[in-house]
């Protein structure tokens, strides 16, 4: 690998005769993995039950490595939401957060929802989570990865990290800042990052850093942990930015990742400035260590830090359920039927539980919960999310398995017979975990798997 001239520069001066060790990459290829989505399956039962090789990784107990041309996003399991497409080093971040189930969760630079969706998986479907994204076609990608995972629980946001904090200080028990960087850890599987490269890029990306950072702390509750993470090796963006965060910041302390099983230390001398700093208790992954590069840091807010005052929140006034939605619910997802609704426009939305106590009214709101339909012609259209959301508790069910020819027409958007199922609305499942929904009649079922989410080849 040919690295920048100006990277490979700065990183001799500062490893000396360790840049060759740290910079010769483990494997021939960059790493593919997959991480399991246990909102869906556990990692045991993934590995009982997978029909490609895959290995566990070192970095998450829910990640594998895979074969460096298996395509995951053709596998039924991908449509299904039982796993997504992550190289598996950047499964680390999310896992040091420790989440657990009942906490109010924020990712804040989300896009494309890789770790948002580990973050789900954590919660369980209990508490909150707050998965943003700046930009907004990446917030779209966000929306359809976490529809796909089946995650009820999140709302999604597109907005600039300031308002989120203005809005919603202190709300948080967990934060994720996986920050925009320069990428300097995607040198190996993007050419464009190598090509773009220059220390005025990595000089603007610290600063947005910083200050989504700021942001990041506003919405941090009292004795909450906030996890920073980039895919770069710049000391800027890397242990010199949390240094100087701490260094404005008393109530927050650095939290030691020695025992976390994988990487090695931060480096002292890439904060020159912070003599102080604990650079050992961050993180690093280097090439050599079996990842395309990853730094981390973990901080927890003091738990007498003081409490902002809180915006008065509205609650939201609920949609008044339709007849149509009853007749549907009741006969198709019973346990659904009393939960409270939200008008999206035309559509009907079963809001994230939890989310009525948030100031989002100025907030760009992607999502807030499973879309639950519209109703066209007096009749309840189902959407596609909410089979994904609660397929498994359809109570018509159509049931595939991988070795089922069924599962890939299914895919390609075809018509199937029926052997379960009856007439009428059905959830169709592999291997138990859902693909969407369709509608049979005549022992067929008509194919409403979205067309842009098919396998056309």
């Amino acid at each position: 690998m040919e690295f920048p001239k100006d990277f490979t520069a700065r990183e001799k001066a500062l490893l000396g005769d360790r840049f060759e060790e740290l910079y010769t990459y483990a494997t021939a290829q960059p790493a593919r993995g997959v991480t399991v989505n246990t909102l869906r399956c556990t990692p045991d039962w993934f590995a009982a039950h997978t029909d490609f090789a895959a290995e566990p990784s070192k970095f998450c107990r829910t990640a594998f490595t895979t074969a460096a041309d298996f395509r995951p996003g053709r596998h039924p399991w991908h449509h299904a939401g039982l796993l997504y497409a992550q190289e598996p080093s950047a499964s680390a971040p999310a896992a040091l957060l420790d989440v657990r189930p009942g906490m109010r969760v924020a990712d804040l630079c989300a896009a494309p929802g890789g770790k948002t969706s580990q973050l789900a998986a954590a919660l369980q479907g209990q508490g909150l989570l707050l998965a943003n994204e700046f930009v907004a076609a990446r917030a779209e990608i966000l929306r359809q990865n976490l529809e796909r995972m089946g995650v009820t629980n999140a709302v999604i946001t597109n907005e600039d990290t300031a308002n989120l904090a203005k809005a919603l200080p202190g709300q948080f028990d967990r934060v994720l800042v996986d920050a925009p960087c320069s990428g300097e850890g995607m040198f190996r599987k993007e050419a464009v990052a190598a090509a773009q490269h220059s220390d005025a890029l990595v000089a603007h990306c610290a600063e947005l850093g910083a200050e989504i950072l700021e942001n990041a702390a506003a919405l941090l509750a009292p004795g909450g942990v906030l996890v920073y993470s980039t895919c770069t090796f710049a000391p800027a963006e890397d242990e010199a930015q949390i240094a100087a965060f701490l260094a404005k910041h008393p109530e927050f302390t650095l939290c030691n990742l020695s025992g976390c099983g994988f990487g090695r230390p931060g480096e002292g001398n890439r904060a020159p400035d912070h003599p102080d700093f604990h650079a050992e208790y961050t993180r690093r992954i280097w090439p050599a260590d079996g990842g395309e590069g990853h730094f981390m840091a973990k901080l927890q807010k003091a738990a007498d830090a003081e409490v902002p005052n809180q915006p008065k929140v509205k609650p939201p006034k609920a949609a008044k359920p339709s007849a149509e939605w009853l007749e549907f619910a009741r006969a198709y997802f019973p346990a659904l039927a009393s939960r409270p609704l939200a008008g999206a426009g035309e559509w009907l939305l079963l809001p994230a539980p939890g989310s009525e106590g948030l100031n989002t009214a100025k907030l760009r709101v992607v999502r807030g919960g499973v879309l639950a339909g519209s109703v066209l012609k007096k009749r309840f259209q189902p959407a596609h999310a909410l089979f994904m959301a609660y397929g498994a508790d359809c109570t018509n069910r159509e049931e595939l398995t991988l070795a089922d020819p069924r599962t890939a027409a299914w895919l390609r958007g075809e018509e199937i017979d029926a052997a379960t199922a009856q007439n009428g609305w059905c959830a169709v499942l592999v291997d138990g975990f859902p693909l969407g929904g369709g509608k049979v009649s005549g022992g067929r079922i008509k194919n409403h798997y979205p067309k842009g989410l098919r396998n056309l080849q």
